[in-house]
Formats: structure tokens, C-alpha cells, sequence
């Protein structure tokens, strides 16, 4: 991102993301800082760290200290330490046949900030994305362990197939994903076919080759925006079927970008995800 306060937003929901993957409360923070002080102004280092601050804040976490180099380039991040009751813990190894897989934010930020980097995202897209980059995850996880799911991951820089893929395989399981279901930001597949799909994108693809299977339907952009890497995604959440619905509605009342089933775990091969070219989920 261009603006420094929201780079420092970004990434501290992307960092407390973490935590909230697995039904956790975060505590506390310390920054992590790669700054070129010879070539960017310190002022605007102070705007990543205010920009971070405010999202810890809103987390009800605190920043108590950190560390800070040289770099070539501006890096920041955070650690966070949180807590989490063993009882009620989410993990992405436990999720099991028949599962409905409910996703949280749409996908697509990767194409967005490649194309914003080439001049070429629409300043109503960037805002899209920037608000659902921004957006905790915490309303998420508090409607997961009220619908007592045990099985989340968040989907970050492997994409949605890559995510996915490491929760069966640690839980044992395969899924069938419909992606016609899989909600994307506005104009994602317009940017996409113009090219602007960044280069972890295309190798998460090739990561998943042989483990997804695709409906012959779905062309290679269907397939490189399932795999797009995303930067402080949505929880992917394996939910049982009669807690489905309260999940839904618990997801609707905390106000989270989306509230979607995109597929179901199977008791197929560990790790293998079929995937499908309609929008109708088949439970």
C-alpha cells in the first residue's frame, strides 16, 4: 500500500490473524521493523506504527515493545502472543466428514495489489479491499466458539486451495469445493484476466497440481483466483452440519464480510479437494 497508516493496519490484522485461527484472545504485541532510513522518511515509519497501534487497540491487545533494523526495504510486522482455552481451541487438523466449510472474507486481495502496484486497480476496488484487510477477524472466531467449531485455519499468502489442502491433509480428510460459492472482491476477475495476477499466485497453483482435482470446466483464471495468495484473509472454518446454520447467523450478527458455505469435507484421499464449476453447494 502507498498510504503508510493503512500498511501499518494491514499488517497488524494480519498478524493477530493468527490468533484468532485458532479461537484465541491476543495479549500482546511487540513490532517488527525493516526500515531503508536513508531513503524513507522516519515520519513515515511512525504512520505504519500508529496505523498498526490502532488496529491493536481495537484488538484490546497491547504493543509493549519490539525490535527494529536497517533493511533495503520497509518491512513491518508483529508478534503476538495470545491465549486460548485447550477446551474450546481450534485447530486445522480437526475437521471431519461431512463438515460444511464456511469462509469468512472474499478472496482476491493478491490481484488487487498487484494491479495497484501497475496503476491499474480502480480507486473503489483498492477501498474494498483495503476494508476487508482491515477488518479483525475476532468477530469470526468469538461466532466459531459460540457454534463450537474445532476445526479453522485463515487464508493468507497459500490462497484458499493451499489453506485448505493443510487442513485435510492434518485432519485426514479431503473436501469438495463449488467454486461458483467462493465470494471474490469487485473486479477481481476483470484485473485477473488483465494479467495482473502476482507470481505466488501462480505458485500456489502449481503446489496444489495433482492434489486438486478440477471440474474440466474451469479455466486457468477460475483456477489461479481459487489459489490467488491473500494478505489478512477470512478464517476458513470446517463446521458440523447441525451447527451450520447457528454458525451462519452467529457470522451475520458479528457483521463479517461474508458468511458463505463454499464446500464440504469429505472421507476422501488426505488433502485432495474436488473442485466444482457450479455455485450450488451440494451438502
Amino acid at each position: 500500500m502507498d498510504d503508510a497508516f493503512t500498511f501499518g493496519r494491514i499488517a497488524a490484522a494480519n498478524a493477530l490473524s493468527d490468533v484468532y485461527a485458532m479461537g484465541g484472545r491476543p495479549l500482546y504485541c511487540l513490532n517488527l521493523v525493516g526500515w531503508p532510513r536513508e531513503k524513507l522518511s522516519l515520519d513515515l515509519l511512525g504512520e505504519v506504527l500508529r496505523g498498526g497501534a490502532e488496529v491493536v487497540r481495537q484488538a484490546g491487545a497491547s504493543i509493549v515493545g519490539g525490535h527494529s533494523i536497517d533493511d533495503p526495504e520497509p518491512k513491518y510486522g508483529l508478534v503476538v502472543v495470545g491465549e486460548v482455552d485447550p477446551d474450546t481451541m481450534t485447530t486445522n487438523a480437526a475437521a471431519r466428514p461431512g463438515d460444511w466449510l464456511v469462509l469468512t472474507k472474499p478472496i482476491g486481495t493478491g490481484i488487487i495489489a498487484t494491479a495497484l502496484k501497475r496503476e491499474a486497480a480502480p480507486e473503489a476496488v483498492i477501498a474494498s479491499a483495503v476494508a476487508t484487510m482491515t477488518t479483525l477477524n475476532e468477530g469470526a472466531a468469538r461466532a466459531a466458539r459460540a457454534a463450537g467449531v474445532r476445526a479453522a485455519t485463515d487464508v493468507t499468502g497459500f490462497g484458499l486451495l493451499g489453506h485448505l489442502r493443510a487442513m485435510l491433509a492434518a485432519s485426514g480428510a479431503g473436501a469438495r469445493l463449488w467454486a461458483g460459492a467462493v465470494p471474490l472482491l469487485p473486479e477481481v476477475r476483470t484485473l485477473a484476466a488483465a494479467g495482473h495476477v502476482p507470481g505466488g499466485s501462480r505458485r500456489n497453483l502449481d503446489s496444489v497440481a495433482g492434489i486438486a482435482i478440477f471440474d474440466a470446466a474451469l479455466t486457468e483464471l477460475d483456477r489461479l483466483i481459487l489459489a490467488d495468495a491473500q494478505t489478512s484473509g477470512g478464517l476458513l472454518l470446517a463446521v458440523r452440519p447441525e451447527a451450520g446454520p447457528s454458525l451462519l447467523e452467529g457470522l451475520r450478527r458479528e457483521g463479517t464480510p461474508v458468511a458463505v458455505v463454499v464446500g464440504v469435507v469429505t472421507s476422501g484421499t488426505a488433502g485432495r479437494i474436488e473442485v466444482h464449476a457450479g455455485t450450488e453447494v451440494q451438502l
